[in-house]
């Protein structure tokens, strides 16, 4: 209740100070960092042993966990294949364009193409673009992963104290 009061006593001043509701939910910022943060100040605040504190922890670690499951997962996954597919399409790319100008009639090098585009130079220009723009991806969701896992061991440390 004091957090909820709070927030509307913040949204009242602003309002009396001439704010429009764009500028005060602008000034507030995104409402679920909002939450987490009066969450993380309910949590830490108090050392002593209080409901409101062993509820708090409960709800982050339900959250954490079952986030977890998800986040985790997808992330850990989709990072190494796109990292993998990025590699692999420039370099089945190059095998068509090889087969194509050196005449080798490799068996398996006519089912590797780009759909509509007949020139195999061509061809290995888009392979690469699509092998660098995969790399990319697999790279941010690599980073996403170790920025989540850094900031749910964070905020744990700190539940933990």
């Amino acid at each position: 209740m004091d957090i909820v009061q709070e927030i509307k006593s913040q949204i009242l001043e602003l309002q009396q100070a001439g704010k429009t509701d764009r500028e005060i939910g602008e000034r507030l910022g995104d409402p679920r960092a909002l939450a987490r943060a009066y969450l993380g100040d309910l949590i830490t605040e108090k050392t002593t042993f209080s409901w409101g504190r062993v509820l708090a922890l409960c709800a982050y670690y339900s959250l954490a966990g079952l986030s977890g499951l998800f986040v985790i997962q997808v992330l850990g996954i989709c990072a190494p294949v796109f990292f993998l597919c990025g590699a692999v399409i420039p370099f089945a790319g190059a095998v068509k364009l090889v087969n194509e100008l050196l005449h080798l009639h490799l068996p398996f090098a006519q089912y590797i193409g780009v759909a509509g585009v007949p020139n195999p130079v061509h061809a290995f220009l888009i392979c690469i673009a699509v092998g660098v723009a995969l790399c990319l991806l697999g790279y941010g969701c690599w980073r996403l992963l170790v920025g989540y896992v850094r900031s749910v061991s964070r905020v744990g440390r700190v539940l933990s104290r």
